[in-house]
């Protein structure tokens, strides 16, 4: 195994984030760092707080006062959103982590990086939070990856929830490949085959709706026949990561079954894309995952993938299921990259 210098993100306010007993909650972040500390040779990467002119890259400057105003009151953005008086300045950290890796990455400082980082972010639109989101730390890092001079960005989104805001923000924009697998129609029920972008960004939004039940063959077969071909024909500047871990076996707030090590599969699979295409520049940025040991162990195959290590594959084939949903991916995707 080539060992590769890999960056962490953390910071413990990120613990301040108070959600009273919400499934996104502190432990969350605390789990995962106490299972890395076993990991050597993990290079710890400094957060700064996103200004609000770094969080204008993607959204309006009404949600930017909405989510500090909703914040220092305490009063929740929406139903699942909840929020204290410290959570605009964790969610500033949140987003300004993602940065940071990509400020490591790109400065080559380290081949790549997983930021340990909450709130979470995908699910923020340009002008609404939702879904535990209150900004979209990967959207903001695209963003920063461009003004950094990495023009073309791919965005691989792993999380069982699918992306709404990710999508919203790049839906008309070709220099950002948006891919994502995802239960279809789980929260937030959009996703769907046929949402392929428009104008200049059509053909560059790659939806994978999956039902309910996927393993670790069903994810392989979605990677290999739809991610692994378009992203080399798109030919990505950096790879960025949603990495959701809520696709697992035993999350309480979905429906898949993905192994710890089926995380590791995915893994090395970003890897041999980023190491390939982009001389080994990704960050992965956390988002979902509610079931704190298998969250834990599934981000440490995760960072164990970045660092070089090979998993072993799960044995068996794509149910015919998801075969067929595959095909239907093809179908619609053929018309714009080159999907055998």
């Amino acid at each position: 195994m080539s060992v590769k210098r890999t960056g962490i993100v953390y910071h413990p306010d990120y613990q301040l984030h108070n959600t009273a007993g919400h499934p996104e909650r502190a432990e969350r972040v605390v789990a995962i760092m106490d299972k890395l500390e076993s990991l050597e040779g993990l290079v710890n990467v400094s957060p700064w707080k996103a200004t609000e002119t770094e969080l204008g890259y993607v959204h309006t400057s009404s949600h930017i006062r909405h989510v500090q105003e909703y914040s220092w009151k305490g009063i929740p953005l929406d139903m699942d959103t909840p929020v204290c008086s410290d959570s605009y300045a964790v969610a500033l950290l949140a987003a300004g982590g993602v940065m940071a890796g990509v400020d490591a990455v790109v400065g080559g400082n380290v081949k790549n990086v997983f930021a340990v980082v909450r709130p979470p972010g995908h699910h923020a639109t340009p002008d609404h939070a939702m879904g535990f989101c209150l900004f979209n730390n990967v959207a903001i890092a695209a963003r920063h990856a461009q003004k950094n001079g990495l023009s073309r960005v791919l965005i691989v989104d792993w999380d069982v929830h699918h992306g709404n805001g990710t999508q919203d923000t790049f839906y008309s924009d070709l220099s950002v490949l948006y891919f994502s697998t995802h239960q279809y129609l789980h929260y937030p029920g959009s996703g769907s085959v046929s949402e392929v972008g428009n104008g200049d960004g059509e053909g560059y939004t790659v939806n994978v709706p999956l039902p309910a039940g996927c393993t670790d063959p069903d994810y392989r077969h979605a990677f290999e026949q739809i991610l692994i071909p378009i992203a080399e024909e798109f030919n990505p500047d950096i790879i960025l990561v949603s990495s959701g871990q809520d696709a697992a076996e035993r999350e309480p707030l979905a429906g898949m079954n993905l192994s710890v090590g089926g995380f590791g599969m995915l893994s090395d699979i970003v890897v041999d894309l980023s190491m390939r295409l982009c001389e080994g520049r990704m960050v992965a940025s956390l988002e979902g995952g509610y079931d704190l040991d298998t969250l834990a162990d599934s981000v440490y195959e995760i960072v164990r993938g970045f660092q070089g290590y090979k998993h072993e594959q799960s044995p068996g084939s794509a149910r015919s299921i998801v075969k067929e949903k595959i095909k239907e991916v093809k179908t619609v995707q053929r018309n714009y990259w080159a999907v055998r």
